[in-house]
């Protein structure tokens, strides 16, 4: 080592000055490298690692004359003008090109140790130096005999429907514009596709190339799933019975303003994709490709229903209503329909909020409407019966599902009493909206099966979200689960009917009363009871043969109480989901929402139909078309496919949740 440094100190004192220059550059530019970032994307090119260009020697020439120019060794600086021009040389020959400086080099007589030292790292750099001059198709040798081609990035045809956003909006940093910048790839046959390839720099780690732009359109492709034959031009079906057809879209659009509340939920978004110009743009662009008759929103900020989304889709064709949520709350529901195709009976707006009851303190809210299909006057003296669509948002909280039942309670209420024809019976019924509970949930099955018993039940299971059941303390439901105040029977019914009331009441007789003493609520004693032996522990038995089901010859009023098991809630609507919640070919279950990365299903749209014989399976009801025949659906999607998309909100999805559509057809019938 002494010797090596000995024979640097009788080096001339230009060529000593060339040997630091050069060694200082090589510093520098491996410190540069180090430091460098991974490639990015912008525009059509793919920006990949190259050698320093010229303004960039410039700047650490500059900057090694202010720093280590006044550091050379004394016999540099004080030595005769011709060493002094012959050191100017030497850091001329600094901006150069490799290819100058490894000509100057050559004609220096140095030893073959000292060039392969100080050209170690030079070696490196030379098939990236002349970057600019290499033509698109000519390929390059690396370091360990990889195979380099410059491939310009161009949109193929198969990116052709991508969404991509403007350069300008969705970028703060730009590159410039250079037409030497080409983006690198290796070539196809030097690398398998099952490896991913890398630059081989020393030191450096490997650096993966550049991303391709995501094909959003491909990925999230939603196929239609028909299930009936084709429609007639007029909108009538085509077989034998004729339908009134038309389409129902539920869809939770993501207020702003929970956007900003809740900004720790969308940090693996753009911030320009969660911009509302930019998301209210592509929804409205959905809404016009799927072109729905019906449109339950939820989520719909007020301000930007009044000032966009309601004078849009009135240009649209749609007449819209809207109910804020309580309380300070900034966004509701809204219900639109094409006023071309329905025309409105009655709207009734739903509050669940309830002063003074800690069950129902919450600011949640629904829209139930009574909509009459037109049908054209070409089709002659035909009609078609009127139509009942709820939509609603529940609490989300996934510790209160008593709350959740209460307020599912109140909206089955009051779609009781809108949808209840004359007759006792129930028209179609259409029920959309964010339940924010998952199928099979106890909340799903009795909104489904009509029926549940909800006696101990813990709260959270209720909506089947989130597993608590590991927690100390569990908020179980009571009975009864909520006060007679609010006016709401177990049937989920309102106590005064929603029909007027008959002149002249049906009187039971006294045989049919008498048979309600064998009832399951006469063999339960009253919790305020006094126990006395003999007295209040006696219990009838019933006789043989005895039934609970009431006689023919002398029926019951309309509206007859029946006594339930203590803790049960029930409804008489008959509704089944759109949705079976599961894609039998990807073996996956479906999806319209993914909080936290985790894929749910909590939006959902319900239809009335008529129950079938299940056999002895009794916690599930089966159904067949009734009044109301689903025609067909938009397939939904599975959870790896949304992260296949980097998940919801993209630019291609502009809310975190999946839109729901529906196609149903009524029976028309004659006059």
């Amino acid at each position: 080592m002494i010797g090596s440094c000995l024979c640097y100190l009788l080096l001339p004192a230009a060529r000593l000055c060339r040997v630091l220059s050069d060694a200082f550059f090589t510093c520098r530019k491996n410190a540069l490298l180090a430091k460098s970032s991974s490639p990015q994307v912008e525009g059509g090119f793919a920006m990949a690692p190259r050698g320093l260009d010229q303004e960039e020697r410039e700047g650490l020439l500059h900057q090694w004359r202010e720093e280590g120019a006044s550091r050379l060794p004394t016999s540099v600086n004080e030595g005769p003008p011709l060493e002094k021009g012959l050191a100017s040389g030497s850091l001329a020959l600094l901006m150069a090109s490799p290819e100058e400086q490894r000509d100057a080099a050559s004609e220096d007589k140095w030893s073959n140790v000292q060039l392969s030292d100080l050209r170690a790292t030079e070696t490196l750099e030379e098939p990236f130096s002349d970057l600019a001059g290499i033509p698109g198709e000519e390929q390059l040798e690396g370091v360990d005999g990889t195979v380099w081609t410059a491939v310009p990035m161009q949109a193929g045809p198969q990116f052709a429907d991508c969404a991509v956003l403007p350069v300008g909006t969705l970028t703060t940093e730009r590159w410039e514009e250079d037409p030497a910048v080409v983006a690198w790839s290796i070539a196809p046959e030097s690398v398998p596709e099952e490896e991913a390839p890398v630059w081989p720099f020393e030191g450096l780690g490997q650096l993966q190339p550049p991303p391709v732009e995501i094909p959003y359109h491909e990925i999230l492709w939603r196929e239609w799933e028909d299930l009936s034959v084709q429609p007639d031009p007029q909108g009538l079906d085509s077989g034998e019975v004729p339908q009134f057809q038309f389409t129902v879209m539920s869809y939770n659009i993501l207020a702003q303003d929970l956007v900003q509340q809740s900004s720790e939920l969308y940090l693996h978004c753009h911030p320009d994709i969660l911009n509302w110009n930019y998301r209210f743009s592509n929804l409205v662009q959905e809404f016009q490709h799927w072109d729905p008759d019906i449109l339950c929103l939820q989520e719909v900020q007020e301000d930007h229903y009044w000032e966009q989304l309601e004078p849009t889709l009135r240009m649209m064709g749609f007449t819209c209503f809207y109910k804020r949520r309580t309380g300070c709350k900034t966004d509701g529901c809204a219900v639109c329909y094409k006023h071309s195709r329905f025309r409105l009976l009655c709207a009734s707006p739903v509050e669940y909020f309830r002063p003074g009851l800690e069950l129902l303190n919450r600011d949640n809210v629904g829209l139930v409407l009574l909509l009459q299909p037109l049908v054209p006057e070409s089709l002659g003296q035909i009609t078609v019966g009127p139509l009942c669509v709820a939509n609603t948002h529940v609490l989300y909280n996934p510790r209160r599902g008593d709350v959740k039942l209460a307020q599912v309670a109140i909206l089955l209420a009051e779609v009781d009493k809108v949808a209840r024809l004359a007759d006792g019976s129930y028209c179609p019924i259409i029920l959309c909206g964010d339940l924010n509970s998952v199928p099979d949930s106890p909340l799903y099955n009795f909104i489904r099966n009509g029926q549940l018993q909800y006696q101990g039940m813990p709260a959270w299971k209720v909506s089947g979200q989130e597993d608590f059941s590991h927690q100390l303390y569990q908020r179980k439901l009571l009975t009864p689960l909520w006060p007679s105040s609010l006016g709401i029977t177990d049937s989920c019914q309102y106590v005064t009917p929603c029909h007027p009331k008959r002149s002249e009441r049906r009187k039971y007789g006294r045989d049919f009363l008498l048979r309600f003493r064998f009832c399951d609520s006469a063999f339960q004693r009253p919790m305020g009871l006094v126990l006395i032996e003999g007295v209040t522990d006696a219990r009838p038995e019933r006789p043989a043969g005895w039934s609970q089901s009431l006689p023919e010859a002398d029926p019951p009023d309309p509206e007859p109480f029946f006594p339930r098991a203590s803790g049960t809630i029930q409804h008489s609507l008959n509704l089944t989901s759109v949705y079976s919640h599961f894609l039998p070919q990807q073996g996956r279950p479906e999806v319209t929402t993914m909080p936290l990365g985790l894929g749910a299903t909590v939006d959902y749209i319900f239809f009335s139909a008529e129950p079938c014989e299940n056999g002895h399976r009794a916690s599930r009801r089966l159904y067949r078309d009734g009044a109301l025949k689903l025609l067909g659906r938009l397939s939904l999607l599975s959870e790896d496919v949304l992260w296949a998309a980097n998940g919801l909100p993209n630019p291609f999805c502009s809310s975190d949740h999946l839109c729901l559509l529906a196609s149903f057809g009524m029976e028309v019938t004659a006059p």
